[in-house]
């Protein structure tokens, strides 16, 4: 028992702050653990997971049964000049936001492991998970990056049915170092291989988005990734449920990123278009890239930000890997001037990016989205 004043943890439980991130005057609470709670056996799910009717998931429809599917990109024949491959990718991020990846050089084998030490983490004990919870300055903040699950706003805010983790990779001297990991012991090597290799890989993606976008110098989005951009990887564990029609494993949302890219070991992203959610084809040894909320604001909406969200599955256990890749937090970010003119007005405000993304957790909390309020 512990004495006035004090908290205790239990197994199925992990502490997260009730309010905003960083005020004194609010209280703590627990949230359950999602693996936890899965692994009890429930027949139905805590209230504070059920969404409402209207976010309920429904019946999906393949992309492919649309004129025009979510696009497959060989990035090996579009860094290579294929004009088809060109035109699937404008194809995508004009109407989808979001495209899968083949092509793309990161061997199956450097895949595989990566997705084998995020499984080897999240099976570890809790106890030993807990301690890279989110949480810090005496338990008195909210952060993002570490190991937890939702930002908690309110009672009444509905949860995930998934486990996270969050790391900065870049720049490498705000790493937080205490919070890598020592298990699985590959797990360090095999995420610096990894990230090394996706953050090469989002500077060429981003040179050929540049292009589709009409921007006359092909670096000018990867140049905005620059020694002082933050990139971080975020590590998501969807357990089974065994109400899979009245939860999401994560709620409808975009990036802050100018490019985010996926690695998922099962179906269950889905994206919206025309009113209805479409499943992202799983293709093997494939990556999953969308656009984030800078990427729109900065092609001033000739491109678009994928709204996506998870679905639960009663079947099987979804793991993904997700690697952000975000401006400098001081820099304003605004449409380029390029591409802004009377027959296309400016469409967003000019806004300092670290106050986006304070924006954007709560926001995502509240179930908005933050690209909406700075739209002119």
């Amino acid at each position: 028992m512990k004495g006035a004043g004090e908290l205790e943890i239990d197994r199925s439980t992990t502490i997260v702050r009730e309010g905003r991130m960083a005020d004194d005057d609010q209280k703590w609470k627990f949230l359950p653990n999602v693996q936890e709670l899965a692994a009890a056996g429930r027949d139905e799910v805590p209230s504070r997971y059920v969404v409402s009717d209207h976010d309920r998931p429904t019946s999906t429809v393949a992309s492919d049964d649309v004129t025009d599917p979510i696009p497959v990109v060989d990035l090996n024949r579009l860094s290579s000049g294929a004009a088809d491959e060109a035109a699937k990718l404008r194809s995508a991020l004009q109407n989808w936001g979001i495209f899968v990846a083949v092509g793309h050089g990161i061997e199956p084998a450097l895949l595989g492991e990566m997705m084998a030490v995020t499984r080897e983490f999240f099976k570890l004990p809790l106890e030993e998970k807990q301690q890279y919870i989110n949480l810090e300055g005496g338990k008195k903040e909210y952060k993002l990056e570490s190991y937890g699950s939702n930002m908690d706003l309110s009672e009444t805010q509905v949860l995930d049915w998934c486990d996270r983790f969050y790391l900065t990779m870049e720049p490498e001297c705000q790493r937080l170092e205490d919070l890598w990991p020592t298990q699985p012991p590959s797990f360090r090597d095999v995420l610096h291989r990894y990230t090394t290799r996706c953050r090469k890989l989002a500077d060429g993606v981003l040179r050929e988005v540049a292009k589709v976008a009409g921007l006359r110098e092909e670096r000018y989005l990867a140049d905005m990734l620059d020694e002082k951009a933050v990139s971080y990887v975020g590590f998501n564990f969807f357990p089974r449920c065994p109400r899979p029609d009245k939860v999401l494993g994560f709620r409808a949302h975009s990036d802050g990123s100018m490019l985010t890219i996926l690695l998922a070991n099962a179906a269950g992203l889905q994206v919206p278009r025309d009113g209805q959610w479409y499943d992202v084809p799983l293709v093997p040894g494939a990556l999953v890239v969308n656009l984030g909320d800078m990427g729109e604001v900065v092609t001033n909406g000739l491109l678009k930000s994928a709204v996506h969200k998870v679905v639960a599955n009663a079947e099987r256990e979804r793991v993904s890997v997700a690697a952000f890749y975000t401006v400098d937090p001081e820099r304003e970010v605004e449409p380029a001037l390029e591409l802004v003119s009377d027959e296309r007005p400016r469409r967003y405000k000019k806004m300092k990016n670290s106050d986006y993304i304070r924006e954007l957790l709560e926001s995502l909390a509240r179930g908005e989205r933050s690209i909406d309020r700075v739209k002119i």
